[in-house]
């Protein structure tokens, strides 16, 4: 009987938890350059790119 591989299911599970909070990273950081209307310089918690995980 095969036994289930519990670091492949865990690492999708960390891959899709990444994948969805870049996206959502990106969707703030989209959202706060369409509220800037007059060019004003993005908060330093949105631009932010270093991922400290």
């Amino acid at each position: 009987m095969a036994r289930p591989n519990f670091q492949y299911e865990k690492r999708q599970r960390d891959l899709i938890k990444k994948k969805k909070q870049e996206d959502k990273r990106q969707r703030k950081l989209d959202k706060a350059k369409a509220g800037s209307k007059d060019g004003a310089e993005l908060p330093a918690e949105l631009t932010d790119t270093d991922n400290t995980e």
